[in-house]
């Protein structure tokens, strides 16, 4: 009879365990349902939040695609000839297909780019400011063959502080559906 007295004692610890299991399992889910039907259903507090989250929810956001492009050496328009600039860009494009039709005009782009490089002087390329107008020209140098235009920037923050000063209404920007999102700098070397 000692043999048998140790095999219920091991069946109950077994199945108090399995008990608890079960019980965590369902106080787990119906707490995780609970969480969840609240922030899915009925009105809340955040209520008039939700046709936004549906708007973006339905469309998707897709990863930009990136083109690098080969390094550049660029002489400078610096008095005397001997500085020049080794430049490596990476394109950010709205999709593969905006990828596929900037490569198709790339000796055009790059002829452009290497023009816009050489009229800038180390003095010009050494300041973010300049490095940051070079990006938007080299943005509307890849955008002109692919049928958009990129405005031009406007005048230094401090002069634009003084002109807004008479105007009552914030500027207006507008939706900027080209598809060249951003010009990239993966290298900028000047010597």
């Amino acid at each position: 009879m000692s043999e048998t007295a140790p095999a219920p004692a091991k069946s109950k610890k077994l199945i108090i365990i399995l008990a608890a299991v079960v019980l965590l399992l369902v106080v787990g889910g119906g707490a995780a349902w609970a969480v969840l039907s609240k922030r899915g259903g009925g009105e809340d507090e955040e209520g008039a939040e939700r046709p936004a989250r549906a708007a973006q929810a339905s469309a998707p956001k897709t990863p930009p695609t990136y083109l690098p492009m080969d390094n550049m050496v660029v002489n400078l328009a610096d008095p005397g000839g001997d500085r020049f600039a080794q430049i490596g860009i990476t394109l950010e494009l709205a999709d593969a297909k905006t990828a596929e039709q900037v490569k198709s005009y790339m000796p055009s782009i790059r002829s452009g780019i290497l023009l816009l490089v050489s009229q800038r002087t180390t003095d010009d390329l050494l300041t973010r400011e300049g490095k940051e107008k070079l990006a938007v020209d080299v943005r509307r140098e890849v955008s002109r063959p692919l049928g958009y235009t990129v405005a031009k920037p406007r005048k230094a923050r401090a002069s634009r502080d003084e002109e807004d000063e008479d105007e009552d209404e914030p500027p207006r920007r507008r939706a900027d559906d080209n598809p060249v999102r951003q010009v990239l700098f993966s290298s900028f070397i000047i010597q």
